[in-house]
């Protein structure tokens, strides 16, 4: 083990190849626990690659100039044309085969805290269903445990974490005894952190005297983080070949779809993704476009208005095909993404937002908070994937049946907040409930007039409850957990 001087000579010698050294300045005046924190967050950074963001993305602002022909990208329907049927069945027998062979695996996308929730802790360890409260990482769990047991398999889960809620996420698992799963079964991999950037002289910022002023690299660093934690060549020793991506925050999602994944392998797509109806010109997800005959992603700020109204003859969205941030993806293609890493050219481009970074000054020892944008941050999208395939599909999906995301705090009108997912969730129970011949009560609105929750250790798909006793009708205000 490296002692601190010589950590320090390493440290220095890396920040002074590309103009950094300041962040060294006060070392002198920190006790030895504060120099070992400075320093292993020195070392957690890739430094030749912060020289080159400096010069390509803070000290020049890359144009972002929208494509001149835009389209909307094709998409398979939730429900199959009689020109499809055949093939929908084909695709989900397929998908089918492939989890019970071990060629699927789970990863979810898990850096975030629940500071936006009001939640102290990993935002997967939110309670989030209506009746039990089970975290979201609770809800995975349990759908990967049915999965297992319909197709009788071991389901390998991958989830990347970030420096802030590591060891935090860990500890949810283990107070959770693993949500019933096998600790040899889940990999945990932080992804990697990347400084924030004085707009002024590109210089870093540090959050106190013994810290730098981190953020992660954005949900496309997790198709990096991937390849350098290991995570991917463990997943290809153990015969994983299609990877289902998803993020932490949808209580409702599919972790593992054997029709979607059956689709993406028919038509041999590198990375295929999942799509719901817009409700509206403005809702705030990206929009899945054609450009150059490449499917491709256009954040709702960056589609033109007039493109975002746009409407068929029938009155649909003409570009109305919103993402939710769900895909498939070959575990060979994020190894080809990665193919330049080494020298820094890992596969996707970086994006520039300026925001505002509280920055630590030593000599006022103090935290100073900007009034206006003041920093440069840097990350990547991970549906700037989608162009580089030869081949990408997209599926539309119910929006009931699985997109009920929690991002922000309960509030009149806020949409994807706690109550606006539970209301989905069981607007989604009684679905499949009424579906089975159950009596649900609702209101004079057409509300659902009780509290209902379907464990995902029950039931992942609707056919699921074919053999279940159910309740003949259920009671105004009740509680049902089925």
């Amino acid at each position: 083990m490296l002692s601190l001087v010589d950590r320090y000579t390493r440290a220095h010698r890396s920040l002074c190849d590309v103009d950094q050294d300041h962040l060294l300045d006060h070392y002198d005046k920190l006790e030895d626990d504060q120099r070992n924190d400075l320093l292993e967050q020195i070392e957690s950074v890739d430094w030749p690659a912060v020289g080159r963001m400096v010069k390509t993305h803070v000290r020049s602002k890359p144009v972002v100039k929208l494509p001149s022909n835009i389209d909307p990208a094709p998409w398979y329907p939730n429900t199959p044309t009689e020109a499809l049927r055949d093939k929908y069945c084909q695709a989900d027998q397929l998908g089918r085969q492939l989890v019970s062979n071990g060629k699927v695996a789970v990863f979810t996308v898990a850096g975030g805290q629940g500071t936006r929730l009001g939640w102290n802790g990993p935002k997967g360890g939110f309670p989030a269903t209506p009746i039990r409260q089970t975290p979201l990482f609770g809800c995975f769990a349990e759908f990967i445990g049915k999965v297992q047991e319909k197709y009788s398999c071991r389901m390998l889960w991958y989830i990347m974490t970030s420096t802030m809620n590591h060891e935090d996420t860990r500890a949810v698992f283990e107070r959770h005894e693993y949500f019933g799963l096998k600790p040899d079964q889940v990999q945990f991999f932080a992804q990697e952190m990347v400084p924030a950037f004085k707009i002024s002289s590109g210089k870093v910022l540090m959050s106190g005297p013994d810290s730098l002023a981190l953020s992660p690299n954005g949900h496309g660093g997790s198709l990096k983080a991937l390849y350098t934690s290991g995570a991917l060549a463990d997943m290809q020793n153990q015969g994983v070949e299609q990877i289902s991506y998803t993020q932490v925050d949808n209580p409702l999602v599919r972790v593992i779809d054997p029709l979607f994944i059956g689709l993406h392998c028919l038509d041999g797509a590198q990375m295929s993704s999942k799509m719901v109806t817009k409700a509206n010109p403005q809702e705030r997800v990206g929009v899945f476009c054609l450009v150059d005959g490449k499917v491709t992603v256009i954040e709702y700020s960056d589609l033109p208005v007039e493109l975002a109204e746009q409407r068929l003859e029938n009155g649909e969205l003409r570009f109305g095909a919103g993402s939710i941030a769900i895909h498939m993806i070959r575990s060979d293609y994020v190894e080809s993404l990665n193919r330049g890493t080494e020298s820094g050219q890992f596969g996707l481009p970086l994006h520039r937002a300026e925001k505002k970074v509280s920055g630590y000054d030593p000599h006022a020892q103090a935290l100073i908070e900007p009034r206006v944008p003041n920093a440069v941050k840097l990350e990547m999208f991970v549906f700037d994937a989608l162009p580089m395939c030869e081949t990408s599909i997209v599926y539309q999906t119910d929006r009931l049946e699985e997109f009920a995301p929690i991002k922000n705090c309960n509030g009149p009108g806020v949409e994807d907040c706690p109550e606006t997912s539970q209301v989905l969730q069981i607007e989604r129970a009684c679905r499949w409930l009424e579906a089975k011949g159950v009596t649900v009560p609702r209101d004079g609105n057409g509300h659902v007039n009780a509290v209902l929750e379907i464990r995902a250790s029950t039931a992942v798909e609707q056919s699921d409850l074919d053999e279940l006793a159910l309740p003949g009708h259920i009671d105004p205000g009740s509680s049902v957990l089925v």
